[in-house]
């Protein structure tokens, strides 16, 4: 009962903040609560939250994967081409942009067990080889792909979602399920609270690692399809600062950056209020800059809040 007092008043918190979000940008535009405004943060939904599903499963473990983005643009590209030049079955196509992602995230799951090198520099120096590769796939052009996958991004008949949004739902299910139901989540969590007891405990940790990074490889070439859906086209470009939105969301929804603690649902909010974030700054003309700056300091104040709270429980 304690558990589940502490996790309703975790989505209490982060539903409030997202209806005043909506309230205050509701008040300082008047085109801020209207269906155009719903469409675009709606439209933006699946591909974040499917991307910041897999960044979850990262930081719950303890690491960080900051080459998502450009793993998207590189799965994105392998979907364009096999499309458009080499006039591949969709499903094909789509399987292969998938498989582009579980690569990318097996590469740096492998490097990061094996080879002991931290996360963060192992994604790193992803996140700079995926975007030259998805240069170098499309010779740095974008590929149209003339309604092939502009179904993902069309209302179901008769309801008010996307395929693609539905997708990323029951994603967020599903992964929520594996955290708090499946022995393999409570793997993930006792390796993100203490990955050398957790070894001393009898279990393997590195297939758990590697298999979280190759599911946040997979989630990326999701979200690579997503988007091409939404925008028509792959675009080798795409998927630019990604990984911030993501890592955004992710603590937001109260997982910790050090490992150990995190909800997907929780991280679904998060993507929620980060979209309309980006929508209501849009909306009051607020520059590029300045919602860079926004999102880096709504970053900041959530990881101080994640401080001040493992301060108050130790």
């Amino acid at each position: 009962m304690k558990k589940f007092l502490h996790r309703f008043r975790d989505y209490a918190a982060l539903v409030l903040i997202l209806v005043a979000l909506v309230a205050l940008f509701g008040s300082l535009s008047n085109h801020f609560l209207t269906a155009a405004t719903f469409n675009s943060v709606a439209n933006r939904i699946p591909t974040l939250t499917l991307v910041a599903t897999g960044m979850t499963l990262v930081l719950i473990i303890g690491g960080i994967d900051l080459s998502v983005g450009s793993v998207l643009a590189l799965a994105a590209a392998v979907l364009g081409v096999l499309l458009v030049d080499w006039h591949w079955p969709l499903l094909l196509s789509a399987l292969a942009a998938v498989a582009v992602g579980v690569a990318a995230g097996f590469f740096n799951g492998f490097v990061c067990v094996k080879l002991r090198v931290p996360s963060f520099i192992v994604t790193l120096g992803t996140l700079e080889m995926a975007r030259g590769l998805a240069y170098l796939t499309t010779n740095s052009q974008t590929k149209y792909l003339a309604g092939k996958v502009d179904a993902l991004a069309q209302p179901i008949a008769g309801l008010p979602i996307t395929p693609a949004t539905l997708l990323a739902v029951l994603v967020v299910v599903a992964a929520q399920f594996m955290l708090s139901r499946a022995v393999i989540g409570r793997k993930m969590i006792a390796i993100g609270t203490n990955e050398a007891a957790t070894r001393l405990a009898g279990i393997a940790t590195a297939p758990v690692k590697v298999f979280v990074f190759a599911t946040a490889g997979a989630l990326a070439g999701l979200g690579a399809i997503c988007q091409s859906a939404r925008l028509g086209a792959s675009d080798p470009n795409g998927g630019v600062g990604l990984e911030l939105s993501a890592i955004a969301a992710a603590v937001i929804g109260g997982t910790s950056l050090s490992g150990g603690k995190g909800s997907v649902v929780c991280t679904f909010i998060g993507v929620l209020i980060i979209a309309t974030l980006e929508a209501g700054l849009a909306q009051i003309g607020a520059s590029e800059p300045v919602k860079r700056l926004v999102t880096g300091a709504v970053i900041v104040l959530a990881v101080v809040a994640d401080g001040l709270r493992k301060k108050s429980q130790s």
